[in-house]
């Protein structure tokens, strides 16, 4: 006989997850593929049943396939170069109900995942989480500056998810069409937008930690032509249907 005192410690472990697809679009990742799915495949061990990991690989010209395929991810090969045309090929391809769209240099904590899935059986359709940059090199405070106040009107006021990690029903995905391919940049807001729509929205408080490649990487006029060009676009209401001003999400070499 259990002691009344331990009658509930078989409460303390709950349940697992019982299937979700990760989506990971991926473009000569390389150089942070491999700590992403190899994490990706420790939270979900962890809390998920059965998962699966699809890496959708973008025309890449690195060792993004063989590292994707070395680290045990289903590897779909396309060629379209634009970011919601990319999730959606690996939305079509996966199995189960509830998908995880992951960024290649995104590093998920389980506390992450959890919360979304969580938020997901509570009856979300969807969501996202806080955001935290790698910052184990200096970023130059401008830069830095400019992080937090695109965070926060991105998710403190208008609450929509970052691009680098979202989550949903498959179902209510397939119900709005998934991503808009007419647009190359900001699909995540108007996925964000869609599902509101449809349900409840959530954004997990505990943050994904993502690369700061794109700081280091570009000098701080760039940074702000990149913020300031689609920003306008969006308040005029003009779709952000070509990839001009996006070098920083197209461009091969950064």
């Amino acid at each position: 006989m259990i002691p009344a005192d331990d009658a509930n410690i078989f409460e303390t472990v709950p349940p697992k997850f019982p299937e979700v697809s990760f989506v990971v679009p991926a473009h000569n990742e390389q150089q942070y593929l491999a700590a992403t799915l190899e994490q990706l495949g420790a939270i979900a061990r962890q809390l998920v049943d059965r998962c699966e990991i699809i890496v959708v690989n973008d025309a890449s010209t690195d060792r993004t396939s063989a590292i994707a395929r070395q680290s045990g991810a289903r590897v779909i090969d396309v060629e379209l170069r634009n970011i919601g045309a990319v999730r959606n090929a690996g939305a079509k391809e996966a199995q189960y109900g509830w998908i995880v769209f992951v960024d290649a240099d995104t590093i998920v904590p389980l506390e992450t995942l959890e919360g979304s899935l969580r938020a997901l059986r509570k009856g979300a359709v969807g969501g996202g989480a806080f955001v935290a940059l790698d910052e184990s090199q200096p970023i130059h405070w401008f830069k830095m500056g400019l992080y937090y106040l695109i965070s926060l009107v991105w998710q403190t006021v208008g609450r929509w998810a970052a691009g680098c990690y979202m989550f949903c029903r498959k179902d209510a995905l397939e119900l709005f069409g998934g991503f808009d391919e007419n647009y190359f940049a900001a699909e995540e807001l108007f996925f964000s937008r869609e599902l509101k729509r449809l349900g409840k929205f959530q954004l997990v408080r505990h943050p994904v930690l993502t690369s700061a490649r794109k700081f280091h990487g570009y000098t701080v006029g760039q940074m702000l032509r990149f913020v300031l060009l689609p920003m306008t676009a969006l308040l005029r209401g003009k779709p952000l249907q070509s990839r001009y001003g996006l070098e920083l999400l197209y461009k091969d070499d950064r």
